[in-house]
């Protein structure tokens, strides 16, 4: 079945906004901690996050146009932190519930049941029960012409995570964690590592390697 432009316009919007998002595959889904100026606290799930580079070691993410109150953009801009914090199974109604639009007053640590915690000198809010975090702070954003989207370029300051889950060579065990993906808007999903493989180089046969 091909689906053309035209037949993506012609469908119902919830219809057309489930079916685009749901066409990159499993996307990374993660909690959005950060507090304004004047100290309150926000917390919304993001699974716009993407790797931009590792040195300096960046991150960044897509937020939706501000043409209306945008409360982790605000906050963002104005303080220059902010967390991203890993999703686990057993935080994932909480964590979706986020999504809904709280008024500005009102915490959505508190709202769904989360746990605020902090790192000394760092003002944004890392989320307690999640196993892997990271304190960011803002480098740049960049708006999409095309659809007045904005990028949020942040360095990472802090990483939280357990150390059996960190090998030798550097890399991070996401399964061991705990760590669950998603997919389009509403579908969450825990994943099972298929195999690792060594640094592809022309005429060499990739091989296994373990994690530790």
């Amino acid at each position: 079945m091909n689906y053309n432009l035209s037949d993506l316009q012609q469908m119902e919007k919830l219809q057309r906004t489930n079916f685009v998002n749901s066409l990159t595959g499993f996307k990374s889904a993660c909690l959005v901690g950060t507090k304004s100026a004047l100290g309150n606290t926000n917390l919304a799930i993001f699974s716009s996050i993407v790797h931009l580079g590792s040195h300096p070691p960046l991150i960044g993410m897509f937020t939706r146009p501000d043409s209306v109150d945008r409360h982790t953009l605000e906050n963002i801009l104005e303080t220059g932190l902010y967390t991203l914090n890993h999703l686990t199974r057993s935080m994932t109604v909480k964590a979706h519930q986020t999504s809904a639009r709280y008024p500005r007053e009102v915490s959505e640590f508190e709202a769904v049941g989360l746990t605020p915690t902090y790192l000394e000198n760092f003002l944004a809010p890392f989320v307690e029960e999640s196993v892997i975090s990271i304190g960011l702070k803002l480098v740049e954003t960049q708006r999409i012409l095309a659809n007045n989207t904005i990028l949020v370029v942040g360095e990472v300051q802090h990483v939280l995570l357990p150390e059996h889950c960190l090998g030798s060579d550097g890399f991070i065990d996401l399964e061991l964690a705990g760590t669950i993906t998603c997919s389009g808007i509403d579908s969450y999903h825990a994943t099972e590592q298929l195999m690792r493989l060594s640094y592809a180089k022309p005429n060499l046969e990739p091989h296994r390697i373990d994690l530790h």
